[in-house]
């Protein structure tokens, strides 16, 4: 069954139960990729131990994943066009949902890594796929809606991730946090088969750009990694990631190159010559990094400074991503009835900046109460930064440049993401160490405050059996601790303000965007563009 329009002149739109399970089947299908981007982090201790894996090794179970994400994810809509997007997309989820079922049966680290590896190449094109779906199965009137409805899942992926992450390894085991897609994963693919069209003018290309894809994988594959594990292993100081930056780097020159020269290109570089696309993309990898430096600090400032589990610390997030989907309503239907999409783009950003600031005052004893507001200030932000920055990506594209734009926006919220956590460590790991430095000097007992307190310290030890030299070890110890949460607290702290310096560094970008009272933004060809469908 075709769902959607076969051809760019044709105007059949699904409708009724055929739309609601389209929009269903792509939604879970976005679901399925974006939880297992989370919800195995907070199960790596556990995995660590039962197949035997060093701390430092388990990660790669991440680092795998996400490696095949990132190259899968661009070459999505050039896929889709050779085979064929309904038998992709079908292909695609299947492939995960078997990789899923291996991963949770895996007895060894390397052969989990391996499959984590095959299954993000299932669900690298799950996300730009599902996105094209859904904007392809209504009218350009209703592409509001369909963005409204793909941003939903997009905040709701990696807020529910944690928290179901952490319940399943809790009450189960860690291998459930891959079993729990099977089920899912099977019904979506015989829904995806049955229900999901190919795209609209789609055409086999003449030619396959085996040398775009190749210089594309030895820059996105090498780049990711690098992201992944410099911080663990102190940048260029290690001669594999200084290696992988090196071959990045090269291989994105000859990507350019090649795609730039030839006919038939695996990534359609000419989309960037649109004004607005070239923005919106700037500004998706932007707010990459916003939403994955704060899924970064927070669960760290809960769960080590709090004292939270991972189940609480996951589920203090949910409020806000229900809060999202409010926020993206709220930014849908006043768009539709003539709110302009810089207003709320600046709006998000703003406020994501102003949450910043208010988790930026937080202290050791903060609580669930202190946190939740927040919280639901960052949701309603992101609900109405969010729709806005994906239609300025894509809006006014069809077909298979509409494919297209969805893999190269989806590819820059990913590796802003990775951009994102990678340089906020190197900033965390910088500032703990000035932070501490600072803090040591004047704990010393040279300092008459730092002396006497000391002394009172071990009085109270020496008043409890100790000798003195042990009380006045215990003193040092005690106030090195005392130093040591005094650091992680403004390091954390330090995260959520620099996040909040981004945000306000993207709200002048807003008003690059060409702008046209009666048309909306951007245009593609001489079209313009309806950028908010008003």
């Amino acid at each position: 069954m075709s769902a959607t329009p076969e051809s760019g002149g044709c105007d059949k739109y699904p409708t009724g139960l055929t739309l609601g399970i389209i929009v269903a089947t792509a939604v879970m299908a976005s679901l399925l990729q974006l939880i297992d981007t989370t919800i195995v982090n907070v199960a790596l201790r556990q995995i660590a131990g039962n197949i035997g894996a060093s701390t430092t090794d388990v990660a790669w179970v991440i680092t795998s994943y996400a490696i095949s994400n990132v190259i899968i994810i661009p070459l999505s809509g050039m896929l889709a066009n050779l085979f064929g997007r309904r038998r992709y997309f079908s292909a695609s989820i299947a492939l995960f949902t078997v990789a899923s079922l291996f991963c949770g049966l895996s007895t060894s680290l390397w052969q989990l890594v391996a499959w984590r590896f095959v299954q993000g190449i299932g669900g690298g094109a799950l996300m730009a796929t599902s996105q094209t779906v859904i904007m392809e199965s209504f009218p350009s009137s209703r592409k509001g809606v369909a963005l409204a409805i793909y941003g939903i899942a997009l905040t709701m992926g990696p807020a529910f991730g944690p928290a179901l992450g952490g319940y399943l390894t809790d009450n189960y085991s860690w291998q459930w946090t891959f079993f729990v897609n099977v089920p899912l994963g099977a019904a979506t693919t015989v829904l995806a088969w049955f229900y999901i069209g190919n795209a609209s003018g789609e055409s086999r290309p003449e030619r396959m750009d085996w040398w775009g894809i190749l210089f594309l994988s030895l820059f996105a594959g090498p780049l990711q990694f690098a992201l992944e594990e410099g911080p663990a292993k102190d940048w260029f100081a290690s001669p594999a990631i200084a290696v992988s930056l090196v071959l990045a780097v090269a291989a994105l020159v000859a990507f350019v190159w090649r795609e730039l020269r030839f006919s038939h290109p695996a990534v359609d570089l000419s989309l960037f010559a649109v004004r607005n696309l070239s923005l919106g993309v700037v500004m998706t990898f932007m707010l990459g990094g916003v939403l994955m430096g704060v899924l970064y600090a927070y669960p760290l400032f809960t769960q080590i400074l709090l004292g939270w589990d991972a189940e609480t610390s996951g589920l203090s997030i949910m409020p806000g991503a229900l809060a999202t989907a409010v926020g993206i309503g709220v930014a849908q239907k006043s768009m539709r009835k003539g709110a302009s999409p810089r207003f709320f783009i600046v709006l998000g950003f703003a406020l994501t900046a102003l949450f910043c600031l208010l988790m930026h005052r937080q202290s050791t004893d903060s609580n669930w109460s202190s946190i939740f507001w927040p919280m639901l200030l960052r949701g309603f932000a992101l609900g109405f930064v969010m729709m806005p920055v994906m239609n300025l990506a894509v809006e006014g594209l069809r077909g298979q440049r509409l494919a297209q734009g969805n893999g190269i926006s989806n590819m820059a919220r990913q590796l802003g993401g990775a951009v994102g956590i990678a340089l906020l460590n190197i900033r965390m790991t910088h500032v703990a160490a000035q932070f501490r430095g600072d803090m040591v000097v004047h704990a010393s007992e040279t300092n008459p405050v730092a002396a006497q307190v000391f002394e009172t310290s071990s009085s109270l030890f020496a008043s409890t059996g100790f000798f003195a030299e042990e009380a006045r070890l215990l003193s040092m110890k005690v106030a090195d601790l005392s130093i040591l949460k005094q650091t992680m607290l403004l390091t954390y702290l330090d995260a959520f303000m620099v996040v909040g310096v981004v945000c306000l560094a993207a709200i002048p970008l807003v008003f690059l965007a060409k702008h046209h009272a009666s048309a909306g933004l951007a245009v593609d060809g001489d079209h313009p563009i309806d950028f908010g469908g008003h």
